[in-house]
């Protein structure tokens, strides 16, 4: 009996385990499938209304992301289309004139500049701006000055046979200084030297020619060995000879451009006429004649016709 009763509780109990497992199979396939997925649904409204204003936002900035993305993308290509073009226009430019250089990257020039600046510190020519008489000096002159020291400093760059340029009397907590910072892009990075000592201390006396139109004696020639001086002064606080008076109180040499032996004046509607010009303008004449030694192409290249002069020549 007790053999049957164990078998027969072997025989049912699988009968019972099958039915049961009848009932979670059946239960899993409609009511517990069922309920899970309205669980599911449940779950996932309550995190859907949770999360909209986020999924909002992050689906704004994704298209905002995806604009400007796609505006970058634009800019690269047509920079990349600009590059290839000009490629192509150089290398047919080669083809048609093989005889011409190449043309030179950016960084050459920069570095071919910075050489010839650097020459021209070891072997000359020099040119000193001095800055010791800007004291008594307005903001609207201060500003005009450091706009003239920029132009100049432009152009003496570009020129074939750059001057070392030296400003001196220029103390870097002056309103000048702050001006140069304030209006030229890189100053700080200017290669010329800058000292706030005068001009008459820092260079050999008999090396310095004062150049001012006070001068009775025209400028010649440019001689490397000497160092040429302008004074920084503005159109509007010129005093009558002062530049003259302190080149004389240092028994310094001084000269002129001979814009009196090579032009003349001419008639304008303001019947102006002036020998005075701006630092940037006098450079210019200086850096033209350094190149081509002819006076009266370098005063037609640096005197503008605001002045009133014109080469003698020109006159009909």
């Amino acid at each position: 009996m007790e053999w049957k009763l164990e078998g027969s509780t072997q025989e049912t109990q699988p009968t019972v385990l099958q039915e049961q497992e009848g009932v979670l199979e059946g239960t899993d396939e409609d009511g517990v499938s069922e309920s899970f997925q309205l669980l599911q649904i449940d779950v996932g409204c309550e995190r859907q209304g949770e999360e909209t204003p986020s999924t909002g936002s992050a689906s704004w900035c994704s298209k905002n992301v995806q604009r400007k993305q796609r505006h970058w993308e634009r800019i690269v290509a047509a920079k990349k289309s600009k590059r290839k073009q000009e490629k192509e226009r150089r290398k047919a430019n080669r083809a048609e004139n093989p005889g011409i250089c190449p043309q030179h990257s950016k960084r050459f020039l920069r570095a071919l500049t910075k050489e010839k600046l650097l020459e021209a510190k070891r072997s000359g020519p020099r040119l000193c701006i001095d800055l010791s008489m800007t004291h008594h000096m307005s903001k609207k002159e201060l500003s005009r000055l450091a706009g003239q020291i920029r132009r100049l400093y432009g152009s003496n760059k570009k020129a074939a046979r750059p001057f070392w340029i030296c400003l001196t009397g220029f103390a870097t907590d002056s309103p000048l200084y702050e001006e140069c910072l304030r209006m030229n892009d890189g100053f700080s990075g200017y290669l010329l030297d800058i000292t706030e000592e005068d001009c008459f201390s820092v260079f050999p006396l008999e090396t310095l020619v004062y150049l001012t139109p006070d001068s009775e004696h025209a400028l010649e020639d440019v001689d490397l060995s000497k160092v040429y001086i302008l004074g920084g002064l503005v159109d509007e606080s010129v005093q009558k000879k002062v530049t003259l008076q302190k080149a004389r109180e240092h028994s310094v040499r001084t000269a002129r451009l001979p814009i009196q032996e090579y032009m003349v004046r001419c008639q304008n509607e303001k019947n102006y006429h002036s020998e005075i010009l701006a630092i940037n303008q006098v450079f210019d004449v200086l850096a033209a004649y350094s190149e081509i030694h002819s006076w009266p192409a370098a005063l037609e290249k640096g005197v503008s016709s605001g002045k009133g002069f014109v080469l003698r020549n020109a006159v009909a």
